[in-house]
């Protein structure tokens, strides 16, 4: 080999030698950086030099050039990738219902220093005394008053519960907002990666590291798949439908409810629309909607995954009453608030109907007993918007009254929470209750019947519960649900972090820079360096050598 030539050896070196350093520097700095992937420098073989063929050797007469800084390329595991932005998505789902579980305990649990099931129990005990005293006037007075603020109480509970649904309302919108903003980064890395890689000259690594970052986040907020193409792009794929492919984002767009102002995430370009006068699109998204929120929740069918879609099912899609209970529970049942909503305005609707039952059953028009001022059977509760019994006459032209169904499709006509008000007459005049008949005689019995109706076990929180419970214990079993609802969620929540965990640091493993295994490469490439730089002394003095001697 010509001592010239030999100099190409040391100088590729030198120069892989510091490139390798380089790198191995990089890693160190960014030892903490969250995101940051493991580089590995790749070396190789430069091309040999040919001498002679004879095809009587062995091998032809070559020599070689050095060694060739091939590149410097990523550390990652594709497989522990995926299954990791899977499980961190299922994760997020556990994590957001258990979080909207214990928010919903707590609005069941104190409202105000005092919880609503002080009222029940007041409620309760004020028809226990009047049973013992039904034509006292301080009984009555009681009873009316108990009835008021089990009525204000309860509807303060339940818009607590609405005001929380419109809280993660925000949360669905805040949620849609940051990945259309992600989508919208991953097209900008896309485009930086691409123009840098297709020069062939290096790897855009820390720009792949920020993209990989993004694709960490998308994966906790919904239900991802992707892939990349030769050119570097990746592509995403939420539940199923393009979201980021090649040049465009197909950003999700929100459509609000006029009545709830609830919003639903769609895609404009599946949606059908009619353009308005002034311009816009009136969408109907039937066809479009992000997420199927009919689906069964399971595991085993990756219906679990991605916070927004948690959120989603959390929230509902309507403010739930007790109709939801006894026509299409399904629609409800996998919304937390709806669920509970729908149980507890079923608690409000029993108690007050069964209790307006009852004096409305003695009613008798001839002797105005248990009769309003009006003339009307007599209420305890009525409605704030309609009246519960209209006006009529029979055929000697005497004044009748016909209680007004409630009607599921019209929200005036339901004793419902938002829709209730105790009887202004009683809260005046507790003593119209009177309890004494005709015949000065005392109604023991109906007092009793109202006091029955509080023990009676007719009552099962929703349709897919068995048991049986009573006025006095709804609540109560209402809230146990709750609390063991929410301890299997986050039973579920706390097996599935553990696995996100494990899954991390098995990734962390391939991807994370360790300080010790980056020191020894330092002082490997360290003293390959020094031994090049050794070599091309010698190759220096050994040249200086033949030309001074020559020179002579």
């Amino acid at each position: 080999m010509p001592l010239m030539g030999s100099l190409y050896i040391g100088a590729s070196g030198l120069q892989t030698g510091q490139n390798a350093l380089n790198t191995t520097a990089h890693n160190l700095t960014n030892i903490d950086t969250k995101g940051y992937t493991r580089q590995q420098t790749l070396l190789g073989s430069r091309n040999y030099l040919t001498i002679s063929k004879n095809p009587a050797s062995v091998s032809n007469q070559q020599y070689g050039l050095g060694v060739d800084f091939s590149a410097v390329r990523q550390v990652r595991d594709y497989f522990l990738d995926r299954t990791y932005r899977k499980e961190s998505g299922r994760s997020m789902f556990y994590e957001v219902s258990t979080e909207v579980l214990d928010e919903v305990e707590t609005v069941l649990g104190e409202l105000n220093g005092e919880d609503f099931q002080t009222s029940l129990t007041n409620l309760w005990t004020a028809v226990q005394e009047l049973a013992k005293d039904p034509s006292g006037s301080v009984t009555q007075g009681l009873l009316v008053q108990r009835a008021s603020e089990f009525i204000d109480r309860a509807g303060a509970v339940y818009n607590d519960l609405s005001t929380y649904q419109d809280s993660l309302n925000l949360q669905v919108k805040d949620k849609v907002n940051q990945i259309n903003k992600y989508g919208q980064q991953l097209l900008n890395l896309n485009e930086q990666i691409r123009k840098i890689e297709s020069a062939e000259i290096e790897h855009a690594n820390d720009i792949r590291d920020a993209r990989n970052q993004i694709l960490d986040e998308l994966g906790k907020l919904c239900k991802i798949s992707y892939n990349e193409d030769a050119l570097g792009n990746v592509s995403v794929q939420i539940e199923g439908n393009d979201f980021v492919k090649g040049g465009h984002c197909f950003e999700i767009a929100l459509q609000e409810d006029a009545t709830t102002g609830f919003y639903t995430p769609f895609w404009p370009n599946n949606a059908e629309y009619t353009i308005m006068e002034d311009g816009s699109k009136a969408y109907r998204i039937e066809n479009a909607l992000v997420f199927d929120l009919d689906q069964t929740i399971s595991s085993n069918m990756d219906t679990d995954i991605g916070g927004l879609k948690a959120t989603l099912l959390a929230r509902g899609d309507h403010r739930a009453n007790y109709t939801d209970i006894e026509n299409g529970y399904d629609q409800v049942s996998q919304s937390i608030v709806m669920n509970i909503m729908a149980e507890f305005d079923q608690l409000i609707h029993n108690v007050t109907t069964k209790v307006n039952e009852t004096l409305a059953a003695v009613y008798d028009p001839v002797t105005k007993y248990m009769c309003d001022r009006n003339g009307s059977p007599l209420q305890l509760f009525q409605k704030i918007t309609t009246d519960g019994w209209t006006q009529g006459t029979d055929a000697m032209g005497n004044p009748t009254w016909e209680y007004m169904e409630e009607d599921p499709s019209q929200a005036s006509t339901l004793y419902t929470l938002g829709n209730l008000k105790v009887n202004p007459h009683l809260l005046q005049e507790a003593t119209l209750l009177q309890f004494k008949k005709a015949d000065g005689s005392v109604d023991y019995e109906t007092a009793t019947k109202l006091k029955e109706i509080f023990t009676e076990e007719e009552y099962c929180l929703n349709p897919n519960v068995q048991k049986r419970t009573c006025f006095v214990d709804y609540y109560s079993d209402m809230v146990s649900q709750v609390a063991n609802t929410g301890a299997i969620f986050k039973s579920i929540y706390e097996n599935q972090d553990a696995t996100v965990n494990s899954t991390f640091s098995a990734r962390e493993q391939i991807v994370g820079v360790s300080s010790d295994e980056e020191l020894s490469n330092m002082i490997k490439f360290q003293n390959a360096y020094n031994a090049s730089s050794r070599y091309i002394n010698v190759i220096s003095e050994l040249l200086e050598h033949i030309i001074t001697t020559l020179g002579r």
